[in-house]
Formats: C-alpha cells, structure tokens, sequence
C-alpha cells in the first residue's frame, strides 16, 4: 500500500468516527443513556456491561464490589481502598482522576489549545474576567476519561472551594479527533467551573467538561447532580474544605477534567501528551 493510500484510508477512519459519534442527534442520545444506564434489569445490565468490555479495555478487577444493579452502577463504580494513594507532597497537585494527558502548557496571556493550532481562551471557557484575570499567564493541562475508566474524581490539593458554575451546552464527544475538527470543544460542552484556593491563597481551578452519552456532573459537596436538565441558579456559592485525595464527584460517562493553575507551578517528570496517569499521581510542583 503506497503512503497516499494509507493517508486516504486513515482519513477515512477518522471521517467515519466523527460521523458516528458527533453526527448524530447527541443531546437526544445522551438523555436516553442517562435513562438507559439506570434500567436495573439483570438481563439488560449485563448484556450492557458483555458490550462494553467487547469494545473497550474494561477492567473491573480493581472495583470495590463484582456486582453491579445497573449500567450507571458500573460507570459510576468505587475502587477498593487504597488504589489510589495521593501524593503527599504539599507542594504538589495530584492528578484528580485517572485520564489520559492531552494538552498541556503555558497559557498565552489568557490563550490556550487543545490540540496543537487549536487555540481557545480562558473567558471562553470560563465565563468570568475577574477569574480569567487569576490564570493570566499559568498553566494548564488537559484529562480525557475513556469510557472504561474509574470515573469518579477526586481533590489534587487540599483547598477551599470557593463557588461552582454550571454553564450549559452542547455534549460533542471530546475524543483526538474531535479536538481536531470542532473549534473551542471545550468552550461549546457543558461544564462546570470549580473555584478554589489553596492555602497559600493561589487561584487553581477544576473544569470538568461533559461530552456525548454524559448524562450528568455529580458533586458531593453541593449533593446535587449537574446536567443539561438543571434549572434554577448557575452559580452555587460554596464555603467548603476539602483534603487532597478527597471524592468530589464523578462524571456518568468518560469526558475531560482541565485544571487550571497559576504560574509558579511546573509539570513534573513524566507528564507528557499521551501519558496515562492515575488519580493521585504527581501532575503539577509548586516552584
């Protein structure tokens, strides 16, 4: 096969994937799933979870119980304890979740990508100068969760958080080849915007971001679950501590966390595109 034709063909593939996961009616697709994954009927509840591992890497082997009342019961599922042991270094911030490493870097005043020549803002993303102001300059690195990950996070320092915004949008699936064709991904996906503050009084910010078949952000300190249904307030003022390695919530299906940090903080050893890391593991070291 000559290199043309090998171009052709990958670009083929690449054509049928965003065909198949973005061209379709995807707010419609996720409301079924958030009802679907919930069905806890044992034939069905297996049936999906036998179609998943057929199509994923799913390893259950790490969960906490080997039973599950339903397809969001396995999404959604805890590991047993001590899996996930989190730096203890204060001067770190831990990975809050299993992922892959995607974009990472410097901000450009308030500019960032999400794939090479790519870029968004941070207004964009965030919705508020006073906070793009803070991140002015930082850095920032990217988590995708994979469908077969541990989907829950956790807290990557011990801090106070401050407020959460919900901000409503569309749900494109958040995959490499999306990042390539949809322009400001990120900045179009519902998301939430989770203010904190370490100690120190620095500014890092969680922004987990929701794609096709997420059917919704549960957060434990608001006891509420976020998602394209929510009505009432946006923004949720919070006045809550939380520890490094403390859950904070889950996602009901794979998506991306973007944390958001200030410009003392340097990637530490290891942490490069493409890098599978493990919640706890070191991600960012304050100078």
């Amino acid at each position: 096969m000559t290199v043309k034709a090998i171009i052709a063909s990958f670009t083929q593939q690449e054509d049928l994937n965003f065909l198949l996961t973005n061209r379709i009616p995807r707010a419609a697709l996720t409301r079924f799933m958030g009802w679907f994954s919930k069905i806890e009927n044992p034939l069905v509840r297996d049936a999906s979870i036998a179609l998943w591992k057929l199509f994923s890497d799913l390893d259950l082997s790490e969960a906490r119980k080997d039973h599950f009342t339903s397809l969001h019961d396995c999404f959604t599922r805890e590991l047993k304890p001590g899996l996930r042991p989190f730096d203890p270094d204060p001067s770190v911030v831990a990975s809050p979740s299993d992922g892959i490493v995607g974009a990472h870097g410097r901000i450009a005043d308030t500019e960032l990508f999400q794939v090479k020549g790519a870029p968004y803002s941070l207004l964009d993303l965030l919705g508020d100068s006073a906070l793009v102001d803070q991140h002015r300059n930082g850095s920032f690195v990217t988590l995708r969760l994979t469908s077969s990950m541990y989907h829950r996070f956790h807290a990557p320092f011990d801090a106070h958080v401050e407020r959460v915004t919900l901000i409503h949008g569309d749900v494109w699936n958040v995959n490499p080849i999306a990042l390539k064709r949809v322009e400001r991904l990120f900045c179009k996906n519902e998301r939430a915007v989770i203010r904190t503050k370490l100690s120190t009084g620095e500014a890092v910010t969680l922004v987990p971001v929701a794609a096709i078949l997420v059917a919704s952000i549960r957060l434990h300190f608001l006891d509420m679950v976020l998602n394209a249904q929510s009505h009432g307030p946006v923004n949720f003022p919070c006045d809550v501590n939380v520890a490094k390695g403390e859950e904070l919530g889950w996602f009901e299906h794979g998506s991306t966390i973007i944390i958001l940090a200030p410009g003392d903080f340097t990637f530490c050893d290891g942490i490069a595109e493409g890098t599978r890391i493990r919640a706890g593991q070191a991600l960012l070291r304050k100078k």
